[in-house]
C-alpha cells in the first residue's frame, strides 16, 4: 500500500476523492452470535422467530437483539441492500468504511460487487470481533500470527482474493477484556506500525473500557493519532472522562446515529441517548478544541434500520442529523470537517 493513499476495496483512491464519509457501518454481516434474551423475557419464544410485520415492528426496535432474523443482515436480497446505499449517495454521500471483521461473517467479495454497483467508495476492515464470536483457530493464535493476518490483507489481499482491507477493525472489547481480544489489540498495534494503517476500536460497554484500550495501544506503540474510539454513544457520559479520552489525540466517534431508544438492549444499565444529546457533545468536543477529531455514523447492523423495514437506513445523518446540526449551531464547515477532513485525515495511509 503506498502512503498517502486510501486503500478501497476497488483499489487505491487520492483522499481528495473520498468525500462525505459514514466511518462505521456494516453492509453485509450476520449478528446471530449475538442473540440475547428480550427485555421481557417472556416474549422471547413467541418473538424471536417472527416474521417482519407492522404489528411486530414496534418490538423488534425495542428488542432487535432477540429477533433472529433482524440479526441476519446479510441474508437481504443484494439488490435491495443496493437500493439502501444508494439512499446515502442521492444525499451526497461518497464512502462508507465497513468495519464488519472476523467473527460476525465479513465478505469482501460482496463488498467489491457493492462498490461497483453504487459506485461509492467502500473501505473494508481487517482483524478480529469480540472473542465470544471467534472461531477456535483465531482464539489459539499468538499475536505474530494475528497481525500477519492483518498485514496481508491490508497489502496483499483477504484470502485468495487481490481484495486489499484498508483499515484495521473494527477489533473487538469486551469488558473485562478477554485474553485473545487484548492480542488481538496487540496485533492490530504491530500491523498499524508496519502499515501505517487507520485503526479503529469497537470497546467495551463500560466508561473505563476505552482508556484501557488506550493504554494498551500506547504501550504496544499504536498511532492513537491513526485510531477511532468507536461507540461514545452508549460507552462515555462523564464529560470529564470524555475529555480524558480526548486528550490523547484518539478519533471521537458518535456512530448510533438513528438509534433514539431508552432501554440500550446489550447493556441495560445504560440510558440511550438520542440524536440531540449526540449533537449536544458534539458542540461540547468542538468547544473544548477537538473539532479535528470528531467522526460519526450509524452502525447500521440489523435488518430494522434499513428504509425497507421502517428504519432511517444510510442517508439518517445526511437527511435528518446534518440539519438538526446546522439548526443547533454547529457551522457547515465544522459539518464538513467532520463528515470530509477528519475521515480523510484518518484514513489515509502514513
Amino acid at each position: 500500500m503506498a502512503s498517502g493513499q486510501i486503500q478501497t476495496v476497488l483499489g487505491p483512491i487520492p483522499p481528495s476523492a473520498l468525500g462525505r464519509t459514514l466511518t462505521h457501518e456494516h453492509i453485509k454481516m450476520d449478528y446471530k452470535c449475538c442473540l440475547r434474551p428480550p427485555w421481557r423475557e417472556s416474549d422471547a419464544d413467541k418473538m424471536a422467530n417472527s416474521e417482519f410485520t407492522m404489528a411486530n415492528l414496534g418490538w423488534i426496535q425495542q428488542n432487535p437483539y432477540s429477533h433472529k432474523l433482524n440479526l441476519a443482515l446479510g441474508d437481504e436480497p443484494f439488490d435491495d441492500i443496493m437500493a439502501e446505499l444508494n439512499y446515502f449517495k442521492q444525499e451526497g454521500g461518497q464512502s462508507i468504511v465497513e468495519v464488519t471483521t472476523v467473527g460476525i461473517v465479513r465478505d469482501v467479495e460482496y463488498l467489491a460487487k457493492a462498490a461497483s454497483a453504487t459506485g461509492l467508495n467502500i473501505i473494508a476492515g481487517t482483524g478480529y470481533y469480540l472473542d465470544s464470536t471467534l472461531p477456535a483457530e483465531v482464539k489459539s493464535s499468538s499475536v505474530e500470527e494475528l497481525s500477519k493476518t492483518m498485514v496481508k490483507e491490508l497489502t496483499v489481499g483477504v484470502g485468495d482474493t487481490s481484495i486489499k482491507c484498508g483499515v484495521i477493525g473494527e477489533i473487538g472489547c469486551s469488558w473485562p477484556l478477554e485474553p485473545t481480544e487484548k492480542r488481538s489489540l496487540l496485533a492490530a498495534a504491530a500491523a498499524q506500525t508496519s502499515t501505517g494503517a487507520p485503526l479503529i476500536i469497537h470497546p467495551g460497554r463500560n466508561e473505563s473500557s476505552p482508556m484501557e484500550i488506550v493504554r494498551i495501544l500506547q504501550e504496544a506503540g499504536a498511532d492513537i493519532n491513526k485510531t477511532v474510539m468507536s461507540h461514545l454513544d452508549r460507552t462515555i457520559f462523564d464529560r470529564e472522562k470524555l475529555l480524558e479520552l480526548a486528550a490523547t489525540g484518539i478519533y471521537l466517534e458518535y456512530d448510533f446515529f438513528g438509534i433514539e431508544l431508552s432501554y440500550y438492549q446489550p447493556n441495560y444499565a445504560v440510558d440511550g441517548i438520542s440524536d440531540a444529546q449526540r449533537i449536544q457533545n458534539i458542540k461540547f468536543l468542538a468547544s473544548e478544541g477537538y473539532e479535528d477529531k470528531i467522526v460519526i455514523a450509524h452502525d447500521v447492523h440489523t435488518r430494522h434500520r434499513l428504509v425497507k423495514y421502517g428504519g432511517h437506513g444510510y442517508a439518517h445523518i445526511q437527511k435528518n442529523a446534518v440539519p438538526k446540526m446546522l439548526m443547533r449551531g454547529i457551522s457547515r464547515e465544522l459539518v464538513d470537517k467532520i463528515q470530509i477532513s477528519n475521515p480523510k485525515t484518518w484514513l489515509t495511509f502514513k
